[in-house]
C-alpha cells in the first residue's frame, strides 16, 4: 500500500486522483456507496482510501490547488469530521440555530472511532463494536453532556436491566490467562489471578490456579507474595514525598526496585493496562498503579483507598458500542435516513446511506471526503474548505467551520495557524489501537474452559480477547447458549516495551507497525492465538471461525497527559491543548483531542464549546 502511494506524482495529487489510485481502486469503485459499510469485513477502521490523501498532505507537504468554483451553495456551518464530536456539533447547532449544515468525513461510514461491525452467521445477525466502546461513568458528565445524551434519546438507566451482570458467573465462567507456547514452552490456559476489567479474581480459585502457572517455584511464590502484599516500601517518606517518588517511576520499576519482584512476574503484569491506556506499565507511573489498585500498592498510605472505582458500574454499553450514539445523532439530524424513535430501536435499525447527502436537506453528511485545507476568507465572513472526493478536488464554503477531526492534522491544513499554536497542537499525538471483531459459529470452547475473557501476556497481537459484553436490548438478544454464533472482541495496542522508550516513542513505532501490516498478517496471528488459547476447549479454527474484521486506528485514543513524562500540572483543565484548541477566526476546534480526554464526554464537551465559540 505505501509503495503504491509513493509512486504517485505531485501532479496526480493536485489533480485530485491520489486518493483513489493509492487505494488500488478506481474512483467509481472506491466511492460507490455501500448498502451497509458496517457489514464489511477485512481491514476496517482507518481503511484503505481514508488516509492516503491526508498522509501526502501531512507527511510530504503536498498542497492541493484551491478550485475557483465553489461546490454547493453557502452553508451556515461546515463540520470536518463525522465522529461523535462532529455529529454532536452539527446537532447542537441545528438545535439552537437551524440553518444549512454540511458534515464531511474521510471514511465510508459515519461515527469516527465509534465503529459498528456486523456479521451474518448461521442465519443470525451479529453486532459488535470496532472502536469507542461504552458510556463510561455518565453520572460524572458535565451538565451539557448529560443534556445532549438526553436530547438525542439516550437514557443510561435501562442498562441496569439490559446488561446482564450475572451472565458469566451463573455459567461458572471467569477471566482466564493464556501462556503462549512461544513464550512458555507450551500453551497453558488457566484462571487469571488478577481478574480483569469486569471484576476481581475469585479468591477461591486464585491460589490453586497460581500453583499451575508455568513459572519457577520461586517466581510463583514471589507472585503470591505480591498479590497479598499490604506493606509500605517507603515508610520513611511523607505522603507528599511518597507521591512524588511514585509519580517519577514506572510501576514496573516500582516492582523491581522497591519490591524485588522477579522479571518473569513483572512481564505477566506489564500489559494488563493496554486496554485502558493503550500501552503497558513500563510507560505508566507507580502512582497510577496505586490509583488502579495494582498489586503491591495497597499499603502505601498516601490518602484514601487505592483504585479509581467511583461506584458506578461499567455497564452502559450498546451491542455496537458507541456507534449507537452516532446513529442517534444522525437520526436527529437526518430522520429519514434511520428509522425508529426509541433508543432500543437504534440497534437493529437499517441506515439508508443514499439519504445522508441530499441536495436541499438542512443537514448533509458527506462520506468518503477528505478535508485538505481550511481557510478564513479574506473578508473574514466565511471559511473555505478544500477537500477531495471521488477523485476530484472541491471547495465548499460555510459561514463558520468546526474542525472535529484529528487535531494533529490542522497545521498541515490551515496556513493561518501561528507558530505557538502549531507547537501546542504538535505536543500530543493519538495512541494507536486496533479493535478486532471475530464472528464464531459457536462459543463452546469458552464454556468448556470456564472462561469468558482471556488475557495474553507478551502477545504479538491481541493482549486480550473474549466474549462481548452480555447486553440484550430491544429485539436484539445476546447469545443464549454456547451452541449459538457469537462475536468475540480482541484488543491490540502496538508497543515496544522494556526498551526504555517513552510513551510517545512507543506510539510512533507502533503506528508505523500498523501501517506496515496487511490484513493477512493480522489474520495469521489471530488464527494462531485462537488456536493456542482455545484448542483445549475443542475450538477448531477452520470450522468455528466465520469472519474477521480488523478495526485499525493508527490514531486511536486521544492523548491524555501521562504524569511519568508530562509536567504534573498538566491535566484536562490545564496544558498545551488549551492553546491548541483556540479558535481561528470563524474556525473552532472540537474532537476529544481538544479536551485531552479520550471519552464520549470529552467529545461532547468539545462540541459544546466549539458551537458556543462560534455562535455565542
Amino acid at each position: 500500500m505505501s509503495s503504491r502511494r509513493l509512486e504517485l506524482t505531485r501532479r496526480d495529487f493536485l489533480n485530485g486522483v491520489a486518493l483513489s489510485v493509492a487505494a488500488g481502486l478506481s474512483p467509481r469503485e472506491l466511492f460507490a456507496a455501500s448498502p451497509n459499510p458496517s457489514g464489511l469485513t477485512g481491514l476496517r477502521g482507518n481503511h484503505p482510501g481514508s488516509f492516503e490523501a491526508a498522509h501526502q498532505l501531512a507527511r510530504e507537504g503536498l498542497k492541493p490547488r484551491r478550485p475557483r468554483e465553489q461546490t454547493d451553495e453557502l452553508y451556515d456551518l461546515i463540520v470536518i469530521g463525522g465522529g461523535l464530536s462532529g455529529l454532536a456539533a452539527a446537532f447542537l447547532y441545528q438545535q439552537r440555530e437551524g440553518g444549512r449544515v454540511l458534515v464531511i468525513d474521510n471514511h465510508d461510514d459515519f461515527g469516527g472511532h465509534a465503529k459498528r461491525n456486523e456479521f451474518h452467521v448461521g442465519g443470525e445477525r451479529l453486532i459488535g463494536y470496532g472502536g469507542s466502546q461504552s458510556i463510561d461513568s455518565p453520572s460524572a458528565y458535565s451538565r451539557g453532556a448529560k443534556r445532549l445524551l438526553r436530547d438525542i434519546g439516550i437514557d443510561t438507566e435501562p442498562f441496569y436491566e439490559y446488561f446482564d451482570r450475572g451472565y458469566f458467573s451463573r455459567r461458572g465462567m471467569r477471566p482466564g490467562i493464556h501462556f503462549r507456547a512461544a513464550d512458555y514452552g507450551r500453551d497453558v490456559v488457566l484462571p487469571n489471578v488478577l481478574g480483569d476489567h469486569r471484576g476481581p479474581a475469585d479468591p477461591a480459585v486464585m491460589d490453586s490456579a497460581l500453583d499451575r502457572y508455568p513459572l519457577s517455584a520461586a517466581d510463583r511464590e514471589a507472585f503470591r507474595a505480591l498479590i497479598h502484599y499490604d506493606g509500605d516500601p517507603l515508610p520513611s517518606l511523607s505522603v507528599r514525598a511518597k507521591r512524588e517518588r511514585l509519580r517519577s517511576m514506572s510501576y514496573l520499576d516500582y516492582l523491581e526496585e522497591l519490591l524485588d519482584v522477579p522479571r518473569d512476574v513483572r512481564v505477566i503484569l506489564r500489559d494488563i493496562t493496554k486496554g485502558y491506556w493503550g500501552f503497558g506499565w513500563d510507560a505508566l507511573s507507580a502512582l497510577e498503579g496505586w490509583r488502579l489498585g495494582m498489586p503491591g500498592t495497597a499499603g502505601l498510605g498516601i490518602g484514601g483507598e487505592n483504585g479509581d472505582d467511583d461506584g458506578e458500574p461499567y455497564i452502559f454499553h450498546f451491542p455496537d458500542g458507541n456507534a449507537a450514539i452516532a446513529r442517534a445523532l444522525v437520526r436527529q439530524l437526518i430522520p429519514e435516513a434511520i428509522g425508529g424513535r426509541s433508543m432500543e430501536s437504534l440497534v437493529l435499525a437499517d441506515v439508508d446511506y443514499s439519504l445522508l447527502d441530499v441536495v436541499g436537506a438542512p443537514t448533509r453528511l458527506r462520506l468518503n471526503t477528505t478535508a485538505l485545507e481550511l481557510r478564513n476568507t479574506a473578508d473574514g465572513k466565511a471559511v473555505d474548505v478544500t477537500c477531495t472526493r471521488a477523485g476530484r478536488i472541491e471547495r465548499v464554503r460555510g459561514r463558520h467551520a468546526i474542525m472535529a477531526g484529528y487535531l494533529h492534522m490542522l497545521p498541515a491544513m490551515c496556513p493561518e495557524l501561528e507558530h505557538a499554536q502549531r507547537r501546542a497542537i504538535d505536543y500530543a499525538e493519538k495512541v494507536p489501537l486496533v479493535y478486532i471483531s471475530m464472528a464464531v459459529r459457536n462459543w463452546r470452547a469458552f464454556a468448556e474452559l470456564g472462561m469468558h475473557h482471556i488475557y495474553v501476556p507478551q502477545s504479538p497481537l491481541m493482549h486480550a480477547f473474549g466474549l462481548d459484553f452480555p447486553v440484550s436490548i430491544g429485539d436484539y438478544e445476546f447469545t443464549r447458549n454456547p451452541a449459538e454464533p457469537a462475536v468475540l472482541h480482541g484488543s491490540f495496542a502496538p508497543t515496544v516495551p522494556d526498551k526504555g522508550l517513552s510513551q510517545r516513542e512507543q506510539n510512533r513505532a507502533g503506528r508505523a507497525r500498523l501501517y506496515d501490516m496487511r490484513f493477512a498478517d493480522y489474520e495469521q496471528l489471530i488464527v494462531e492465538q485462537l488456536d493456542g488459547a482455545l484448542r483445549g476447549g475443542g475450538f477448531d479454527v477452520e470450522r468455528d471461525l466465520a469472519a474477521i474484521t480488523v478495526n485499525r486506528w493508527p490514531h486511536g485514543y486521544a492523548y491524555e497527559y501521562n504524569e511519568l513524562y508530562d509536567p504534573p500540572e498538566y491535566n484536562s483543565q490545564n496544558g498545551p491543548h488549551l492553546l491548541a484548541r483556540q479558535p481561528l477566526g470563524r474556525i473552532s476546534m472540537a474532537n476529544s483531542d481538544s479536551q485531552a480526554h479520550a471519552y464520549v464526554d470529552g467529545a461532547f464537551d468539545a462540541a459544546i464549546r466549539a458551537v458556543r465559540e462560534q455562535f455565542g
